[in-house]
């Protein structure tokens, strides 16, 4: 039975491809002759994930911006349902991107292939109405924070808390000195980790005014060092910016590395998302800011239903670090905003005792527990 497994997986970007890549690992320990194809990135096709289709046509957010892609995404999801009905996995886990996964979910499901949804979507933070058809779409749920089981058990699904992987991979104490080697950083420097996203959109709306930011940075505190992760796609795109920007002191621009980035920086400036939970594992101080298509972020923010956005805040229920949304994330309030945390060690040491307590909280063996949960939906 081991030998004939297959799984489909779709991974929206490259978070997901990162989350997926370390669940592969834990169902490979158990199934080492499984299948696994989809949507993917790098992260998976390391552990024998076959790629259909790289992430990137996925990574869009925003409504607007869906909007423009609109017509390939819905193509490719057709083409990939059609495939999937044809030669049925022996199940489907979608990885987060729930307006993609969702649907697809919802019809593998009514002809009997099992479907499993890795990452809860947020009903807790906004679009609460989604709970029906999470329902409707999946078999189980695979939930990385623990509060989650228990909302999605009120409304009749089968849900299991396994902990956020990247908790379990990243150490409680980065090395930051090792980090700023491997980066040619110097030891005793003061680091801003720049991280403006890895969504095309992300960098249209974010990567300049990160950049700005920096140069404020530089002109009010001279010495700083940055360092910015680029997605190996998106890198071009970010040294045009920085040309027509202008030049930013001590400005390393790497090809992702964005661990790497921090465990070696003192703070970071950081767009909402799921990198923020990585900054947070890292016990590093954060700036969250997000900028968006004004009419995107009309309809998001009236569906909001918590008053934080990043997710360190949301986990925490506190305005643990600073949050600059749309018109407020100018350079300079970012700047202000970042060296504000180089002047004040002790908050810096309070908001890493929240970051480490939070830690303890989702560290479990992930794979593991993943793998254990997806067996239990194969015996059914």
């Amino acid at each position: 039975m081991a030998e004939a497994l297959s799984f489909s997986l779709v991974a929206g970007e490259a978070s997901g491809d990162l989350l997926a890549g370390l669940l592969l690992g834990g169902m490979r320990d158990k199934w080492p002759d499984m299948h696994s194809a989809g949507i993917g990135g790098p992260r998976m096709a390391a552990q024998g994930f076959e790629p259909w289709w790289p992430y990137e046509k996925l990574a869009v957010r925003g409504y607007v911006e869906v909007l423009r892609h609109y017509r390939e995404i819905v193509g490719i999801r057709k083409q990939l349902r059609e495939r999937l009905l044809a030669n049925p996995p022996s199940a489907f886990i979608g990885v987060d991107a729930p307006d993609f996964n969702l649907d697809l979910e919802r019809d593998l499901k009514v002809q009997g292939i099992p479907t499993i949804h890795f990452v809860c979507p947020s009903i807790w933070a906004w679009r609460a109405d989604r709970v029906k058809q999470i329902r409707q779409s999946v078999d189980h749920v695979l939930c990385i924070f623990p509060f989650e089981t228990h909302l999605l058990a009120q409304h009749g699904i089968d849900a299991t808390f396994v902990g956020h992987p990247l908790a379990k991979n990243i150490p409680d104490e980065p090395d930051r000195a090792a980090a700023r080697a491997a980066l040619g950083l110097p030891l005793d420097a003061t680091v801003v980790a720049l991280l403006p996203g890895s969504r095309s959109s992300e960098i249209e709306y974010l990567a300049q005014r990160f950049l700005q930011a920096a140069q404020c940075m530089s002109k009010r505190q001279p010495g700083l060092h940055f360092v910015l992760p680029a997605m190996p796609a998106l890198r071009t795109r970010i040294e045009v910016m920085l040309r027509e920007v202008g030049e930013v002191s001590n400005l390393l621009v790497l090809n992702g590395q964005s661990h790497t980035a921090l465990a070696a920086c003192d703070v970071t400036l950081i767009a909402s998302g799921t990198a923020t939970l990585e900054a947070a594992l890292f016990k590093r101080p954060m700036v969250i800011a997000y900028n968006m298509n004004w009419l995107s972020w009309q309809i998001m923010r009236r569906k909001k239903l918590q008053p934080w956005v990043g997710l360190p805040n949301i986990l925490c229920q506190d305005f643990v670090v600073p949050e600059l949304l749309q018109d407020a994330a100018s350079p300079d309030a970012m700047a202000d905003e970042v060296l504000q945390w180089l002047a004040n060690p002790a908050a810096v040491s309070a908001v890493q005792q929240r970051f480490a307590s939070l830690h303890d909280t989702l560290r479990r063996d992930t794979p593991t527990l993943a793998t254990h949960a997806i067996e239990k939906v194969l015996a059914r």
